[in-house]
């Protein structure tokens, strides 16, 4: 599940790098997301080398991100322990990721609300540096505002690497796929 806020005018802003991924995902796998009648959320899903791969978008805007996740769950029909939730990090340099297989919210917002609706951490997350800006004061702005030329060639070239090395999730431990994509950041 990617994580962002719907609608066109955040759609290429560094908080939606979450989304961004999943239409990555989706369009290596083939996969075409849509809106169940009545949900707040998109999905779709595919098969790809015999597994199923699922996707999904929470249309809640960042910080309710957590009111969907549990039907989300449930219409997929998957557990916690096979679900990864990508959002962006302002800890992380732009354009390196991370996968984790569990923690806390880090003080993201779709984090915390998913958090404070199922009660747990207990969950993997894939996290998309975006950089922080020099001033703490300009959080809101920067997370909410378009990445320079050079930063959407680093968040471009992550997201495919990124969303290449997610589907070995499929076959592979999640230690072995961390063991892979969290050392891209150094080099």
């Amino acid at each position: 599940m990617g994580l962002g806020n719907p609608g066109s005018r955040y759609q290429f802003t560094r908080h939606n790098v979450g989304f961004l991924l999943i239409d990555e995902v989706a369009q290596i796998v083939g996969i075409r997301l849509k809106k169940p009648v009545f949900k707040r959320f998109l999905i779709g899903e595919s098969y790809l080398r015999g597994k199923r791969v699922i996707l999904a978008k929470p249309l809640t805007y960042m910080n309710n991100s957590g009111e969907v996740f549990e039907d989300i769950l449930g219409r997929a029909n998957v557990s916690l322990s096979e679900t990864v939730v990508v959002c962006d990090n302002l800890d992380l340099p732009v354009g390196s990721c991370r996968l984790k297989l569990k923690g806390s919210s880090g003080g993201h917002n779709g984090l915390k609300s998913i958090m404070a609706n199922i009660g747990t951490g207990e969950f993997m997350r894939l996290y998309i540096g975006i950089g922080r800006p020099e001033n703490k004061e300009e959080v809101i702005s920067y997370v909410l505002g378009e990445p320079s030329q050079k930063e959407l060639i680093e968040l471009r070239e992550c997201i495919k690497k990124a969303a290449e090395n997610i589907l070995m999730l499929l076959d592979s431990e999640p230690q072995r796929v961390m063991n892979v994509l969290n050392r891209r950041e150094n080099g």
